[in-house]
């Protein structure tokens, strides 16, 4: 009778155990379906120039931050100066919402979405495919007159979970190609959209900081993966980021584009292995929570 008892429970301390790791197994997988639900949402608000609601998408915490066009837009009120200034004014005059004849649509796609344990931590990788322009009844009255173009981006973003809402934290969007409809892509203009060269306040909707992260086609440069490889478990090398000339070596090359956090911002858990299913999900040095 002794015997059996204890092996009712060892057998009820396993269960114990399964039960736990199915848990955080299902926590793991609902916070992942939130984040990305998350940047859909944002997507389907920016594509109808809804920028009010898309500000409310990002956190209200202090490090918040969007990296775009070589530049740096910090804090929520950075946040706000590029939606609801620098988009705002220029694609709908200011109003929140859409105007007549002006498509900006966003495809988000091939998304990799990863949670850290505290299910508080999240990083996603995606791709953006855009159509945008006017209608030609509306070449008179839009300030872009008559104009259609494709653009190609990817996303390393950072999200947290603040009381317990999945929102936007460190946002980063590398636009590396764009295409205007009539003539593709092989004849872009070197530096397509300008870079900012004036931060705020000089320029009342300018970003917060300019950063050494220009990018656009056709500078081919790897965005960094937040993630190792999933089958090595290696991180890529520095120079296979780079984008020689063919037939040159990568030391001829821009450097690599970075990951690196703005100035007074670090990471507690830097250095740690954070892995599930028997991986590394994200590489140490991006661990975020300690």
């Amino acid at each position: 009778m002794g015997s059996e008892l204890a092996e009712l429970k060892e057998q009820v301390s396993l269960l114990q155990k399964e039960h736990s790791l199915l848990r955080k197994e299902l926590s793991r997988v609902s916070d992942e379906a939130e984040v990305r639900k998350v940047h859909f949402k944002y997507g389907y608000y920016l594509d109808k120039c809804l920028y009010n609601e898309v500000v409310d998408m990002y956190a209200d915490d202090p490090g918040t931050y969007v990296e775009f066009l070589g530049s740096r837009y910090r804090g929520k009120e950075g946040v706000k100066r590029l939606y609801k200034g620098r988009f705002q004014d220029t694609f709908v005059n200011g109003r929140n919402g859409p105007v007549r004849g002006f498509l900006l649509d966003h495809i988000m796609m091939q998304d990799i979405v990863d949670v850290d344990p505290s299910g508080t931590h999240a990083w996603c990788r995606m791709r953006a495919l855009m159509q945008a322009g006017t209608h030609m009844s509306v070449k008179d009255t839009h300030p872009r007159g008559h104009v259609q173009w494709w653009e190609g981006g990817l996303y390393e973003n950072e999200y947290i979970k603040e009381n317990g809402v999945w929102k936007l934290f460190r946002y980063r969007y590398f636009p590396f190609w764009h295409a205007e409809y009539e003539k593709g892509w092989s004849l872009t203009k070197e530096n397509y959209v300008p870079w900012p060269t004036k931060t705020y306040p000089e320029d009342p909707l300018g970003p917060d900081e300019i950063i050494e992260q220009k990018m656009l086609w056709p500078d081919t440069r790897v965005v960094p993966f937040h993630y190792p490889h999933p089958v090595t478990g290696k991180q890529t090398a520095d120079d296979d980021l780079r984008a020689p000339h063919f037939g040159k070596d990568a030391s001829t090359a821009e450097p690599p584009l970075t990951l690196t956090l703005p100035e007074g911002q670090s990471r507690p858990g830097a250095g740690k292995a954070w892995v599930s299913e028997g991986s590394v999900r994200v590489l140490p040095d991006l661990v975020q929570n300690s």
